[in-house]
């Protein structure tokens, strides 16, 4: 009896841990829901379902009562621009919590996004997941580039070739020009998801000195794109 108690057991941990594995897929998509490919494929301007896992959430508009959301899958990122939501809605979108999204697919200066004021963000009760940044150095001054767009990127060994704060000081967004070889890149550390009051956003300010013309750097950041350009929102930066 104690054996057969004790298979029984067995049994029943065997298949909790394969019902775990099974929920915490983090490639598992519900019915409906499109894959990061099918996603990609869709025709821009029309209502697309989506699932994936908060990456980064910029701060809380209270005036227009929005933020945008970094999101991502195994396969690749997603952008949800100016999701308008409460502030107790917003308290839920923490980093790694996986949402179902619908909204309407668009597209501005080659950045592919769910439209301002479209999305439906619907929290899941799943494990949370957070990936690590993809280095995309190889691809920088090639075309494969921006097939990366919304996903967390590294970028190693950038020479600094400018820093210019937004508005001319410090205390908005600032404008980071980096170059690798003959290929430049314009990032952007953003007050809306760098605070001014973070150490990183202080790196880059005149008081510091931490961080100036001529320094090589690895740069971590998402693949935003501008003006049909890779223009990186720095998250990390580590001086060489």
């Amino acid at each position: 009896m104690k054996k057969l108690t004790a298979l029984l057991l067995v049994v029943i941990l065997a298949l909790g841990m394969l019902a775990s594995c099974e929920t915490s897929d983090p490639s598992k998509k519900s019915e409906g829901v499109l894959t990061y490919a099918e996603y990609v494929a869709a025709e821009l301007e029309t209502e697309v379902v989506i699932e994936a896992y908060i990456q980064a959430v910029q701060a809380y508009n209270e005036q227009y009562g929005n933020t945008s959301l970094y999101l991502a899958d195994p396969d690749g990122g997603y952008f949800v621009y100016r999701y308008a939501c409460t502030a107790e809605e917003y308290a839920k979108l923490t980093r790694g919590t996986k949402v179902k999204v619908t909204g309407t697919k668009t597209e501005w200066g080659g950045w592919v996004e769910i439209a301002e004021g479209t999305a439906k963000v619907e929290v899941i009760d799943e494990p949370h997941w957070v990936w690590s940044a993809l280095d995309v150095t190889d691809k920088i001054g090639t075309d494969e580039l921006l097939d990366n767009q919304n996903r967390l990127c590294a970028f190693k060994g950038m020479e600094i070739v400018s820093i210019s704060p937004k508005g001319g000081s410090f205390g908005d967004d600032i404008y980071v020009t980096a170059k690798l070889g003959e290929n430049q890149i314009d990032f952007c550390v953003e007050a809306d998801l760098t605070n001014a009051e973070s150490d990183l956003y202080k790196m880059f300010t005149a008081e510091s000195g931490a961080l100036k013309v001529g320094d090589v750097v690895d740069i971590e950041g998402y693949l935003v794109v501008y003006q049909n350009a890779a223009n990186p929102h720095v998250t990390k930066i580590v001086k060489k």
